[in-house]
């Protein structure tokens, strides 16, 4: 399934397809911010794209990517089970609660979790 735009909770999502081809790089999260640009509002990036240098904290690699969307008006919902990346220490547990709690990026099992999130945030 290529990346496609959906609704969820009346919200425009880019929804990417989860063999699409890894976010490694600040040009690949660039490349899905543009694609965003056909009228998302969220983009849901599988979490398996993203991989360890996302999750490793100490690259700055998820703080840069996340201030890109953020700059560029866009959320960024990270889908899929973490919990081997969350096993591996604090602060990353810290950043995802953190997330969570606010408006922009968030951290969610699946997609009717932001559904969900969705329809409580709009």
């Amino acid at each position: 399934m290529p990346d496609v735009m959906r609704e969820l909770a009346g919200v425009p999502v880019l929804v990417c397809d989860p063999a699409g081809p890894p976010v490694a790089t600040m040009e690949d999260a660039l490349d899905l911010i543009g694609a965003a640009f056909l009228g998302a509002e969220v983009v849901a990036v599988p979490a398996s794209r993203l991989g360890g240098h996302f999750f490793s904290l100490g690259t700055r690699f998820a703080g840069e990517v996340m201030q890109k969307f953020v700059n560029h008006r866009l959320r960024l919902a990270v889908v899929g089970d973490i919990s081997r990346y969350l096993a591996a220490g604090s602060a990353l547990r810290a950043l995802v609660h953190e997330s969570n709690l606010g408006e922009h990026v968030w951290f969610l099992p699946d997609l009717d979790a932001l559904d969900a999130r969705l329809a409580v945030a709009g």
